[in-house]
């Protein structure tokens, strides 16, 4: 092409001038994607199906043919906290200030499987969603909200089979059938076991009570979507889009060779399967994931089947990403998210839920939760996007990046196939371990200075502003929760609960539908570790081991010569306390409490097994007393504590106590993660003696933990840095 011949021929030019090749203007993606600097029609020569249209399989432009034109994205907010009265309240108030439909956030203790009374989740009850004991707080919740005009999406995976039937339980009892109910409930048991960690099965018996639900709902509840395929936790785990695109569609393979087991026709269930994708800060990427996906979903069903064109096509729900919020200079969330708004859109999401800037602290406030939802309604109603179908089709670029995401994530996925599906994939750590090595990678690359993050990285702020955030007082939670478990244990006929109970787990170990027993078990008010329980007596509850990838973060440092030097520094001064010692300075990773989110913990031990310390992983979920013990028996230096679910003013201030009361203050205790900055005060007056925010970079911690354990002062109490 002649014009592309004299642009090229000008880039290069332009390109001498500042001293630079032409090879430099192209630029790779953590897909492994070169992106040129120019696309043109020619691009377009390796684009299959370029003539689609929405509404029609392949459905890469959109599952509907009218698309926003005729409706809109519903708008969602993903919410819940403290009791189901206050977000109940939270609810109806987003109601009526436009908010369309109800994404439920239950809390860690729900979530698996525990009572609010069980002392394993002590300082956690309510804190990251609503707390759910009973069928009465479900009713509760959705109190003077209609269910058979509310799409309700409830968040629940390990608990999944009580949280179901307490619903369905609480739609009779406001005097609503079954029939008419509509929403989603995730029910995505594999990337639990993937990233996220609130599974309480192991993944046999939970595959199955994934079928058993898709059995009962597909006979019962025609309207409702049985499962979610969530490709948001593997997005926020630090998996790229290729990465996010492929488990996800191999996630929904396996679930569909579980309900075939179970003698289901394909297209009896799979229209009622949806999606759930992480939205990012890669504009173009993730507006083509979002295309790539509806094709390999589209492709992936009609292989098992599939006759009914409503069987092949992708919709899906998009949330915009948490990892991208920043702690540092937190205004600016509010630009990444919508961003991340206006790409999902784009993208051709059917739902949506926006972050709110102060997320990056803790749960969102009335004002963020306003904004949040304000962005997906200027965007829908203020930007015209909605009066065309697919806007960016045919875009050289989006074309091309699409086409890009469909041929690597079709590898990816094939590869999966290969080793057997994705349940027997991730027994064998091979998903687990690319997306262990695509976070440390990105991580590594932001601490370098080579992906610019405005204000933490770039741009700081020479003082960073107060910002108010939610407190949520745990212990008037857990007071109102353990009084309505009293009441409701004192109330109810307990030999028909344990009547029910018993027939559940008759149901476990044979072939019994535990949805339809744990519908019977909520009537007679059951609660969630009761079920949870009499399923465990026969699957047993799993405990998944965590282990982190090496030599990525050691790459990524080595590619320029200054940051080479400074990894180096730290590196030496390792070494240095190892040949003083005779052993290097021991970390041990600690998950306490009920918060399975370990995309950091994973990143930082990465990060130091690379500097030489000795790094430790503490089982997930483990109690402060468990990891003082671990701890000494280790030998450990330090503890590091992660964090993300504020549970940190109950779970630290019990490990400093418990390693006071075995003699052990020798071992530091620091903590990362998501800590409000007004909490810094109270952490250090009970013994914490360092703080590594959001953003912190990963040299600066180690250093900073090594001078702890040589016992070096000069540390300082407060830092957001």
């Amino acid at each position: 092409m002649e014009k592309f011949g004299l642009w090229q021929g000008l880039a290069a030019k332009e390109a001498a001038s500042l001293h630079k090749g032409i090879d430099d203007l192209n630029w790779g993606t953590p897909e492994g994607f070169t992106v040129k600097p120019l696309y043109t029609e020619d691009d377009l020569k390796q684009v299959t199906n370029l003539n689609t249209l929405p509404g029609l399989p392949p459905y890469i432009r959109g599952p509907r043919a009218s698309m926003y034109v005729g409706r809109p994205w519903t708008i969602r907010q993903y919410a819940g906290f403290s009791t189901a009265h206050e977000s109940n309240a939270f609810y109806r108030k987003n109601l009526e200030g436009g908010q369309k439909g109800l994404s439920v956030a239950f809390d860690l203790a729900t979530h698996r499987g525990y009572d609010s009374d069980n002392p394993r989740v002590a300082g956690e009850v309510g804190k990251a969603g609503v707390a759910v004991d009973t069928v009465e707080d479900m009713k509760i919740l959705f109190d003077q909200i209609p269910l058979d005009h509310m799409s309700v999406s409830m968040t629940m995976n390990g608990a999944v089979i009580p949280i179901m039937a307490f619903y369905i339980v609480a739609a009779e009892e406001q005097g609503i059938s079954t029939e008419k109910l509509t929403g989603t409930i995730q029910n995505d048991i594999l990337k639990e076991y993937l990233c996220r960690n609130t599974y309480i099965y192991p993944p046999k018996p939970s595959i199955r009570i994934i079928s058993d639900i898709i059995a009962y709902c597909s006979g019962k509840m025609p309207e409702f979507n049985t499962i979610s395929i969530s490709g948001y936790h593997i997005g926020e785990a630090g998996a790229n889009c290729v990465q996010q695109v492929a488990f996800t569609i191999a996630d929904g393979m396996e679930y569909i060779r579980a309900a075939l087991d179970a003698g289901l026709h394909i297209d009896d269930f799979a229209p009622r399967l949806s999606f759930f994708f992480g939205i990012g800060m890669d504009f173009f990427m993730n507006v083509a994931m979002l295309r790539a996906a509806r094709y390999l979903w589209s492709d992936a069903v009609k292989k098992f089947g599939a006759e009914n064109p409503h069987s092949l096509a992708l919709r899906t729900h998009c949330q915009t990403s948490g990892w991208s919020l920043t702690e540092q200079d937190p205004y600016n969330n509010v630009i990444r998210t919508t961003l991340e708004c206006l790409a999902a859109a784009l993208g051709g999401t059917q739902s949506m839920h926006t972050n709110a800037f102060d997320e990056a602290f803790g749960l969102p406030t009335e004002f963020s939760a306003r904004i949040a939802r304000n962005t997906q309604i200027i965007v829908q109603e203020e930007s015209e996007i909605c009066r065309t179908v697919d806007p960016l089709a045919g875009s050289y670029y989006v074309e091309s990046l699409t086409q890009e995401i469909i041929n690597e994530a079709g590898a990816l996925i094939d590869l999966i196939e290969k080793n057997g599906g994705m349940a027997k994939a991730i027994e064998a750590g091979i998903p687990n371990r690319m997306i262990d090595e695509a976070a440390a990678a990105v991580q590594a690359q932001i601490d370098a200075g080579s992906r610019v993050i405005v204000g933490v990285n770039k741009y700081h702020l020479q003082q960073e502003e107060e910002v108010e955030v939610r407190e949520i007082d745990d212990s008037a939670v857990s007071h109102e929760q353990l009084d309505s478990l009293r009441r409701i244990k004192a109330s109810r006929d307990n030999r028909a609960v344990k009547t029910a109970l018993q027939e559940i787990t008759i149901a476990a170990a044979g072939k019994g539908n535990l949805l339809d027993r744990a519908v019977k078990a909520a009537r007679v008010r059951a609660t969630v570790g009761e079920i949870s329980d009499a399923m465990e007596e026969v699957f047993g509850r799993y405990q998944q081991r965590t282990h982190c990838v090496t030599g990525v973060v050691a790459k990524v440092f080595a590619q320029k010569p200054q940051t080479k030097a400074e990894f180096d520094g730290v590196k030496v001064r390792v070494a240095e306390f190892a040949q003083r010692n005779g052993r290097p300075p021991r970390l041990l990773i600690a998950k306490m409490g009920q918060d399975g989110h370990d995309r950091g913990a994973k990143v930082i031990a990465s990060a130091y097994s690379d500097l030489g310390f000795a790094v430790d992983f503490s089982p997930m979920f483990s109690t402060p007393e468990e990891i003082a013990s671990l701890a000494a028996a280790n030998n450990a230096d330090l503890i590091g504590a992660s964090s993300l679910a504020a549970g940190h003013k109950t779970l630290l201030p019990e490990l400093t106590a418990q390693l006071r009361a075995i003699g052990r203050e020798d071992i530091k205790v620091v903590v990362g993660g998501v800590i409000p900055p007004h909490d810094y005060d109270f952490l250090y007056r009970h013994d914490v003696k360092a703080i590594f925010c959001h953003g912190t970079r990963m040299l600066d911690s180690a250093s900073r933990s090594l001078d702890l354990i040589m016992g070096i002062a000069g540390m300082e109490a407060g830092s957001r840095n």
